[in-house]
């Protein structure tokens, strides 16, 4: 399921189709919709519309299974996170991303054994990391931001 050239910009109702997705693994429509309608204030025709939306962009894809149409997601649910947190963080000046993710770990619930690899991967890019990553907003970079 790897796509480096995902569109991940989409709406936060969008996600929500695909959290439902992710998490059923395959779905169809009427689970989808009994699953919004229950979180949801919208019409079964919005719901329709954002599912169309996704197969659309190809984040989700269709079978048919008699009468019924099953959804089933072409990108992970964790690439996804992944894409769209790096497209955010892109936007960001390089000299504060530390201390954004440093909040993001302070108010995520994360595992122990997630936990144990971020330390590792902490240890490793330690060992080259530099004393302070320098401001990339200015052409010429700047040492204050």
């Amino acid at each position: 399921m790897k796509n480096k050239n995902l569109d991940t910009n989409i709406s936060d109702a969008v996600w929500e189709v695909m959290r439902i997705v992710w998490t059923l693994e395959k779905a169809y429509t009427s689970q989808i919709i009994d699953q919004l309608k229950a979180k949801k204030d919208w019409s079964e025709s919005t719901i329709k519309t954002l599912m169309r939306r996704l197969v659309q962009k190809g984040l989700l894809t269709t079978k048919k299974d008699g009468r019924k149409f099953i959804y089933i997601p072409t990108v992970s649910q964790v690439e996804m996170m992944h894409q769209a947190a790096s497209s955010l963080l892109n936007k960001m000046c390089d000299m504060h991303k530390g201390e954004v993710i440093l909040e993001l770990l302070k108010e995520a619930p994360i595992s122990k054994g997630d936990l144990m690899k971020m330390t590792e991967e902490i240890d490793k890019k330690e060992k080259n990391a530099p004393e302070m990553v320098p401001c990339n907003c200015l052409k010429n970079g700047s040492t204050v931001c």
